[in-house]
């Protein structure tokens, strides 16, 4: 009878052992799969669906960006067009003089923006730069902002006669750019005035 039982106990402590042993492997190989499932999610293709729109939205961005490169050229390449009869134009607007350190505009002066103003809404595709200039006498700071106020009045006047504000640009060179070098009061009076310059089409 003891020998039974002994025996008895011995198989229940195999039985015990082999199904431990099945439950460490069983889960051991639940883990595998888990961990295997999970590597081979994150190693999966991107569908064909995702990758297609990840390569229209990349094409869209390269063709943006040339068109932008494309539309600067553009308007380099314009810029650099020849003006028709710019030649002509240059000596068709006249400059207008001022009195000794005044900006006022003269009849006289007034009468030529007039003639420059009928150029202007003949050429509507051009640009005018206005240069303000003064004679030799003052400071170089003073003969700047004089130079300027001459300039601004002749651009307000042709705004006054139809030629819209943005077709038309100011720079002041003071007494930097004499006509005539000569130091009396005929040079001078040559020196105070504003030039016209077509600056683009």
């Amino acid at each position: 009878m003891k020998k039974h039982v002994v025996s008895l106990c011995m198989i229940s402590g195999c039985v015990l052992l082999v199904s431990s042993g099945c439950a460490k492997n069983e889960m051991v190989k639940k883990d595998e799969q888990v961990v295997s499932a999970a590597t081979t999610a994150a190693k999966a293709p991107v569908t064909t669906e995702s990758a297609m729109e990840h390569l229209s939205r990349t094409e869209v961005v390269k063709r943006q960006s040339a068109k932008k490169d494309m539309d600067a050229e553009n308007l380099k390449q314009e810029a650099l067009q020849p003006i028709p009869n710019a030649g002509e134009l240059k000596f068709a607007l006249e400059r207008i003089y001022f009195d000794f350190d005044s900006a006022n505009l003269s009849k006289e002066a007034r009468d030529i923006l007039t003639k420059n103003a009928a150029i202007l809404n003949n050429e509507k595709a051009i640009k005018v730069q206005i240069e303000g200039n003064c004679d030799e006498r003052g400071s170089s700071e003073y003969n700047l902002a004089l130079g300027e106020k001459r300039a601004k009045s002749a651009m307000q006047y042709l705004v006054t006669m139809g030629i819209p504000a943005n077709r038309i640009s100011v720079i002041s060179y003071g007494k930097e750019k004499p006509v005539d070098s000569d130091q009396n009061e005929t040079a001078w009076s040559r020196n105070r005035r504003d030039e016209f310059v077509i600056t683009s089409k």
